[in-house]
């Protein structure tokens, strides 16, 4: 059973918390700074998460996330902080200092327990992965080292972090892992046109394979995302839609930092999908405004599949559009900007698409 923290200067937000967790984990409770450093201290290695009262009394979430750097535990626990609803500046300054996540005020204990159960998986996971590589030779000082001489075992391996992590978005932004399994799909129908095609693109079936199974992260970004801009029902600000696009950046970022789990061009192209997917051909699109084929080949055929599965598949802002108006969309340029052989691909790989769609739904 795991252990987690929870921190807070309230005697019935501790208690109602630890009503809801109890029972599926461990739990330590504090009421002030000094217990929680003690706690850490002298249990810091055996805290999967930990839940923070923002605005504690003798320290507020920002001292503490400072405290838990010079700790050196920062990048090595993940933080909840519980805070009120609507507090969304907040939110965004404490996502650039190492947060991950919040539970809110109400709290919905289904939430709480799904916020919670994601991140300390994720973390756990890694950090067996951790103490598994410093168990083995000095050689093999990275994550997987030892894994990428048994392809089966590195191959599962890297698409047990790639589900893990998608789960993670899947449940903040409210998607069902149909829409990653759609996503895939799609990816694998125009990157295998696009292999037969147009062999000057470079591809080959191993790196088809490799950008199917990169494409579930494309949204991996999202999880910096707040609630406030990720679920708003309503249409976005300037300022929040602005934040919303940094996703792409923060995905790019997050494959970067999971060092040594998964092969050089594995890591590639994860990068390439989770940045580069919102471009356009012709350099209107974001973070980079690049266009052409400096936009990746994984990217160009992630995007395609994401923007016919958005199309096709009924949203909080409107209905689905027919498979059939999704194409012609798509082919008139009305639904992004792609370059023309990879239209042609898409027009050849129209029944496929369909039937794909037919058989998994919207």
């Amino acid at each position: 059973m795991e252990k987690i923290l929870i921190a807070d200067h309230e005697w019935e937000n501790v208690n109602e918390l630890e009503s809801i967790l109890k029972g599926t984990y461990e739990i330590e409770t504090a009421y002030d700074i000094d217990s929680v450093v003690e706690i850490l201290e002298s249990q810091g290695k055996e805290i999967a998460t930990v839940l923070y009262r923002f605005s504690m009394n003798d320290m507020d979430g920002y001292g503490f996330l400072q405290i838990l750097d010079k700790m050196g535990l920062l990048s090595k626990m993940p933080v909840l902080f519980i805070n009120e609803r609507g507090a969304a500046e907040l939110e965004h300054g404490s996502i650039k200092m190492g947060v991950y996540d919040f539970v809110h005020k109400p709290f919905v204990a289904e939430v709480v327990k799904r916020r919670v159960s994601n991140l300390t998986t994720l973390f756990v996971f890694k950090r067996g992965l951790e103490q598994k590589v410093e168990s083995q030779s000095v050689t093999m000082n990275k994550q997987f080292k030892l894994l990428k001489m048994q392809q089966a075992a590195l191959a599962k391996s890297k698409q047990n972090i790639v589900d893990i992590l998608a789960t993670v978005v899947e449940c903040r932004s409210l998607e069902s892992g149909d829409h990653i399994n759609r996503i895939k799909g799609y990816t694998e129908i125009i990157a295998n046109r696009m292999l037969k095609d147009y062999p000057e693109t470079g591809l080959t079936e191993e790196m088809v394979s490799v950008i199917v199974s990169a494409s579930a992260l494309h949204d991996i970004g999202k999880i910096a995302i707040p609630d406030s801009i990720l679920n708003k029902p309503g249409k976005l600000t300037k300022d929040e839609f602005e934040f919303q696009k940094s996703h792409t950046i923060r995905g790019a970022d997050i494959v970067n930092n999971i060092s040594g789990i998964w092969d050089e061009d594995y890591a590639r192209i994860c990068y390439e999908i989770c940045r580069y997917h919102h471009e356009r051909y012709d350099g209107r699109g974001y973070p980079d405004g690049i266009k052409g084929d400096a936009i990746p080949i994984s990217a160009q055929c992630e995007s395609v599949a994401d923007v016919y599965d958005a199309l096709v598949t009924e949203s909080v802002y409107r209905a689905a559009y027919s498979t059939e108006e999704a194409f012609n969309m798509i082919i008139r340029g009305e639904a992004g900007v792609f370059s023309p052989r990879l239209l042609e691909a898409f027009r050849k790989s129209r029944e496929e698409f369909e039937a794909f769609f037919e058989k998994h739904g919207g």
